[in-house]
């Protein structure tokens, strides 16, 4: 049912605009002064405003320049007893949508009412589908990411709770974007919750919102993320750094479909679908205490796995292909080109941070490469084992395919001196004067690293 929101400090034009509208099976709110209006609006924004020119206080015009502002997709019909054409002109071109004069005519009303919805409806579908024709998918061709696509098909339509898994930057909020736009609230807002970049004392705030003084810094009352995810869909990102608290009110929610404020009373009851995705092994984090059990069969009704890049590799040509035509539309760069060396060397890498990864290293290839072509001596210094691989040069030891340093070093210092072991028969004091070595500090390096027995 629409909401519109009536401002007039006359009773009588309020009491009858609220008869009329909501005969019409319209809800209506009505304040009598344009502070109160921008302050409800900021709590609750409503379908449509009514708004009368002539306040006291903070008068129509200035309202009407706020709300502009703040919430440029909310339709404003302005209403003046005292209207002339210049008044008239000067609040469309400040963006009010029509004006309408004193005595309010009941047809007039109800026309302009209808028109104004019926515009705003056209102008948030337009937004949503310029979105969601931007927003990227599951890109790739392999068994992996084709089974994926195809469970998000299936389970986008119904209304179940999905729990997205994998690890960093392999696109657990594209996948959610898809269940939200294949699903039967694609009209609705998808709201996003970063539960790791929000610090444990503002989550609650971020999720049901707060009321004017409910704690330090709380100078007006706010809505949640599950407020503004109404007739939506939520999409509770790495779920698995929730805290603890939080998680029982989110549970509750899930629950009961209903909630109150951080410092508030008032039971707000919403429509809300939930997808969590989370990098993290969320049974391990139930057993170590950090996550509720409860909690996790709510989310976990559906899951869905992400594999990371580096288990489909055969993906990687048709992201490439991608983030080049997707750059060369947006950097003013041009379109170039990747040799088929650079190509197999990105086959071969592991990307510890997966697609994020790889759509970085494409963007930073392109701006610093200077011809038409990306080839072998463009790539990072990281790359160039990998590089010495496609050119020929034999299996990469396991040893260059870790991600930190100091595994690397232990793993190359292991192999290294179980093969001089093997090549000296077991002989410390030979091996040690071979490679360089003290006798008593290799005693010790082999023992540190198991190989003393051997």
């Amino acid at each position: 049912m629409p909401e519109i929101l009536v401002v007039d400090d006359e009773r009588s034009i309020l009491e009858s605009l609220r008869d009329i509208l909501e005969d019409e099976g319209y809800s209506v709110r009505c304040v009598e002064s344009g502070e109160e209006a921008l302050r409800l609006v900021e709590e609750s924004p409503p379908d449509l405003v009514l708004l009368d020119i002539w306040l006291p206080g903070l008068d129509g015009m200035k309202v009407l320049e706020r709300l502009r502002q703040e919430h440029p997709t909310l339709p404003v019909v302005m209403i003046s007893g005292h209207g002339t054409i210049e008044l008239a002109v000067r609040a469309v071109k400040l963006g009010a949508f029509d004006f309408l004069e004193k005595p309010l005519s009941y047809d007039r009303v109800i026309v302009t009412v209808e028109k104004a919805l019926r515009m705003r409806a056209l102008s948030e579908e337009n937004l949503r589908l310029r979105s969601r024709l931007r927003e990227p998918g599951l890109t790739g061709e392999s068994p992996a990411i084709r089974e994926v696509r195809e469970l998000i098909a299936r389970v986008a339509p119904t209304e179940a709770t999905v729990l997205i898994q994998g690890e960093s930057g392999v696109g657990k909020e594209v996948a959610a974007r898809m269940i939200h736009n294949l699903s039967r609230r694609a009209q609705g807002p998808f709201v996003e919750v970063n539960c790791a970049a929000i610090p444990e004392n503002l989550i609650e705030s971020e999720l049901f919102g707060h009321e004017k003084g409910a704690f330090t810094g709380a100078t007006r009352s706010r809505r949640g993320k599950f407020d503004q995810a109404h007739r939506g869909t939520l999409f509770l990102d790495e779920v698995g750094d929730m805290s603890l608290s939080a998680q029982a009110k989110v549970l509750r929610v899930i629950q009961e479909k209903r909630f109150e404020r951080v410092g508030g009373d008032r039971t707000i009851e919403v429509d809300v679908r939930i997808i969590a995705a989370t990098n993290k092994d969320l049974r391990a984090e139930m057993e170590a205490g950090r996550f509720r059990e409860d909690l996790y069969f709510r989310l976990n009704v559906v899951p869905i796995v992400i594999p990371p890049l580096r288990e489909r590799p055969e993906d990687i040509p048709l992201l490439v292909e991608e983030f080049l035509d997707e750059l060369s539309r947006h950097s003013g760069l041009g379109r170039k080109v990747i040799s088929p060396e650079v190509l197999e060397v990105l086959k071969r890498y592991p990307w510890p941070g997966n697609v994020r990864e790889l759509k970085n290293l494409i963007e930073r290839l392109v701006i610093i490469s200077p011809g038409e072509e990306i080839t072998l001596n463009d790539l990072p210094r990281e790359f160039l084992d990998y590089a010495e691989r496609a050119r020929g040069g034999g299996e990469i030891p396991e040893w260059l395919r870790v991600a930190d340093f100091k595994t690397a070093r232990e793993m190359f210092e292991r192999e290294f001196l179980r093969r001089k072991l093997e090549e000296y028969g077991g002989n410390i004091s030979r091996m040690a004067q071979a490679i360089g070595l003290r006798r008593s500090y290799l005693h010790r390096k082999l023992k540190a690293l198991g190989l003393s027995r051997e």
